[in-house]
């Protein structure tokens, strides 16, 4: 496929909304890449990385080996992931802590209208399609329901598992990697190791992602190639289950204490928005959430466009 310098720059930043989409707990980079249109493209190229790219690149060269591998793809893409991710880190987490309903708002709009996207693609609706698009949102929601394990979260080990899982969930439209980090306890030591530069343990959870990743694709792969609508239908269920975990409106029904002695939430529970009716922020929280439904329409017609 050949492509110009302002396509790699677009796909640049398709990467660095994947980027800031996985910061958050509760929004899936591979949402983004999907309604993108350069998901199957990802997991393709991910699948490329394996010892038959090595093969190709002991017998043909350097220059072969990155072509079959699709490398300046992988490269644009990650690049603006990186970017987003190193510059995005502090302000996603200074929104999470003042002014979480705002930024919730924004994001379920945008997940909200990726469901249409997705569903969209189905196909054909037998009665295995409808269930596994039931079964994939009922799971979803459990996972949104479930309070973070406690671990001890300086071990290697766990980190680099949970590099692994989290990678998994990232590249599935639906499930949020940043939320499996939060269910796991990892997300706010992994999130200030990024903050704070802590390269020993950003290495850990790369290596657990590298592995997760090389591993988990070639599933993914596998049943888009041979069940693709039923692949489509679990994912647009996991979209769905999803939402409870982005709603903006929340009660805590219980806290804990983090690190640093700030409390945090623990268990919440989704609630009307009219309970926070005369709060001069509720319409400007649905203007947001607007803006992120519309957001999804305009990459999914630059999209088309491309195609």
């Amino acid at each position: 496929m050949q492509r110009s310098f302002f396509d790699y720059l677009v796909i640049t930043l398709k990467g660095m909304a994947m980027g800031a989409a996985d910061v958050v707990p509760g929004v899936s980079g591979g949402t983004i890449a999907f309604i993108s249109g350069i998901y199957e493209e990802l997991i393709d190229s991910i699948n490329n990385i394996n010892l038959q790219t090595v093969k190709v690149l002991k017998d043909e060269g350097l220059a072969a080996a990155w072509k079959k591998l699709n490398g300046n793809f992988l490269l644009a893409l990650f690049i603006g992931i990186g970017i987003s991710v190193l510059s995005l880190v502090r302000s996603i987490r200074w929104l999470l802590e003042n002014e979480p309903v705002l930024l919730w708002a924004f994001f379920f709009g945008l997940v909200l209208a990726s469901i249409i996207y997705v569903g969209k693609e189905i196909t054909r609706f037998t009665p295995g399609v409808v269930a596994l698009l039931i079964i994939g949102a009922v799971t979803a929601y459990y996972i949104t329901t479930l309070p973070p394990l406690s671990n001890d979260t300086s071990a290697w080990w766990f980190l680099f598992i949970a590099g692994a899982l989290a990678i998994c969930a990232m590249i599935l439209p639906g499930i949020s990697g940043a939320f499996i980090l939060v269910l796991l306890g990892a997300y706010q030591p992994i999130v200030e190791a990024v903050d704070n530069k802590d390269l020993k343990t950003i290495a850990i959870v790369g290596a657990g992602a590298i592995i997760g990743l090389l591993s988990f694709s070639k599933l993914l792969k596998w049943t888009f190639t041979n069940y693709k609508n039923l692949t489509l239908a679990a994912l647009t269920g996991f979209i769905i289950g999803s939402l409870n975990k982005i709603w903006p409106w929340k009660e805590t029904l219980t806290w804990r204490v983090d690190s640093h002695g700030t409390q945090v939430p623990v268990l919440q529970e989704s609630i009307s928005p009219w309970s926070f009716e005369g709060d001069p922020k509720l319409l400007f929280a649905a203007l947001l959430a607007i803006a992120g439904f519309l957001t999804i329409f305009i990459l999914e017609r630059l999209a088309t466009k491309k195609h």
